[in-house]
């Protein structure tokens, strides 16, 4: 590729800003009832559970690794801690820790696949990318589930609003989207990229 492409130091995966007008509204319409009665006023707990819970809740990829926000609490996760991505039927993604452990990666989704291998810098494998020869060469000899075409295939970050970029990331040609994974095959992981044979 002769164009150098530009990627975005941080990136941050959330609920979009507009569910708290949703929130809002519901404070709102609820007024009403609020006042009917006493106690009742408690209907308010809702709305402003809402607007935390989208506030808060986010995972934000950088150079370091993932930061893990959930309401109460925030966990960071270092690319070096990072065994690979286990995804889910339902497009959800965890990270896969070295002692086996799962961490669910608030509001990323498959599609954000891309955006993240670029923000690791190459340590996570791009899925929607066709394979080497070297990398076809080592999948053939070990049967563990790649990064492959099993994911569906995505622009990018940018396109998607609960994705913020800090730089916006130069666009590529769209690649040949691959073969959806079976229904019921169950959970898939992304592995690592081995570094390149010197």
């Amino acid at each position: 590729m002769s164009e150098q492409q530009q990627v975005p130091s941080r990136l941050v995966f959330r609920i979009p800003g507009v569910a708290v007008l949703a929130a809002l509204l519901f404070a709102v319409c609820a007024t009403p009832f609020a006042f009917a009665a006493p106690g009742l006023f408690l209907v308010y707990v809702i709305p402003i559970a809402a607007v935390v819970w989208v506030l808060r809740v986010r995972t934000v990829a950088d150079a370091d690794g993932l930061v893990v926000r959930e309401v109460t609490s925030s966990r960071p996760l270092p690319w070096d801690r990072l065994k690979g991505l286990r995804l889910s039927e339902r497009g959800k993604v965890s990270a896969v820790l070295y002692d086996d452990t799962e961490v669910a990666l608030p509001q990323v989704r498959v599609r954000h696949l891309p955006a993240l291998a670029l923000v690791s810098g190459g340590r996570l494998d791009d899925p929607t990318e066709p394979p080497t020869p070297e990398a076809r060469d080592t999948d053939d000899a070990d049967d563990s589930v790649g990064t492959g075409d099993s994911t569906a295939p995505t622009a990018g970050a940018a396109a998607d609003p609960g994705v913020e970029p800090d730089t916006e990331p130069a666009t590529e040609p769209a690649t040949e989207p691959g073969p959806e994974p079976a229904a019921g095959s169950g959970a898939e992981d992304t592995a690592r990229r081995a570094p390149a044979p010197e």
